[in-house]
């Protein structure tokens, strides 16, 4: 049994394997087919008649424009006459000096008391402030309600997206110095 005769045995068997794939059972299938084709029957119902669109005539020249800025300050010089005032800051007093700069950039660092008065000490830059109830911080008008060991509670009166004025609370709390965490 040399390889030459299992290398024909293979060769042998592949060419019965072929053979019997042969075209027999696709003529039948082919037949079938073409008998159903035959039968069936597709039915599609026929499209609708499309419905007739009538434009809209838009009389944009006789009415107002709704997005006009000049329509939108109408309105509210109307909302600000029917409110009849409501909260407003003092625009005719005289600013102090903390009212020119913003919160943010004001640093609580200590309290003192002096003849029974609470202060804060607030830092800009590198200057010390000393602040009292009643007095003005801010650039959206506030004013020190309270004064305490660890924090200045302030009333600011700012504008809102309707132009209305409102009241908004906010605290400027005391910061640790590097050397008191050693």
């Amino acid at each position: 049994m040399t390889i030459r005769f299992w290398r024909r045995a293979l060769a042998a068997a592949a060419l019965l394997a072929l053979a019997g794939c042969g075209s027999g059972d696709e003529q039948e299938v082919r037949q079938w087919m073409d008998e159903v084709q035959k039968q069936a029957r597709v039915a599609v119902p026929p499209l609708s008649e499309p419905k007739t669109f009538i434009p809209f005539a838009y009389a944009s020249r006789e009415l107002i424009d709704p997005f006009s800025a000049n329509k939108l300050l109408s309105e509210l010089a109307k909302a600000a006459k029917a409110q009849g005032g409501g909260l407003k800051p003092d625009l005719e007093r005289r600013k102090e000096a903390l009212e020119s700069f913003p919160l943010d950039t004001l640093k609580m660092v200590g309290t003192i008391q002096k003849a029974g008065v609470h202060y804060a000490l607030l830092q800009m830059d590198r200057a010390v402030y000393q602040v009292r109830a009643g007095q003005y911080v801010g650039q959206n008008f506030g004013r020190v309600t309270k004064v305490g060991d660890d924090a200045l509670e302030i009333r600011e009166v700012v504008q809102d997206a309707v132009g209305d004025w409102v009241e908004r609370m906010t605290k400027l709390e005391l910061q640790e110095s590097k050397e008191s965490k050693k």
